[in-house]
């Protein structure tokens, strides 16, 4: 007979948060092409950049660029190494490089994006 065991541990919620996330990142994507590519004076020189980071609102367009894609990125990597049957030790073991390299990753963008 068949017992139900629950959905825990399915990676449904991080299926969806993957869409969402995606979603969100085709926004910023078009955002940042249409502010840095499609016009090739849009200010690509440092003063151009400088005064632009003076501004929250694009402090706050990086940072969102920066976070959501981190976390897109790691968590379709993370969900790729689920798929596959592993050790626990092993399992937490990339679990924690994929954390921490998030987490070391995050913290050089944050520092560089507040920096201006």
């Amino acid at each position: 007979m068949y017992k139900h065991t629950g959905s825990r541990g399915s990676g449904a919620p991080s299926w969806v948060l993957q869409r969402i996330s995606g979603l969100l990142l085709v926004v910023v994507v078009i955002g940042h092409y249409f502010v840095m590519h499609a016009d090739p004076a849009s200010g690509h020189t440092y003063a151009a950049v400088l005064e632009r980071m003076h501004h929250p609102f694009w402090k706050m367009f990086d940072l969102t660029f920066i976070t959501v894609g981190l976390w897109h990125g790691l968590n379709g990597t993370w969900g790729i190494f689920r798929d596959y049957e592993m050790k626990p030790a092993v399992n937490l073991t990339i679990y924690g490089i994929i954390i921490l390299s998030g987490i070391a990753f995050w913290v050089l963008g944050v520092n560089t994006i507040l920096s201006f």
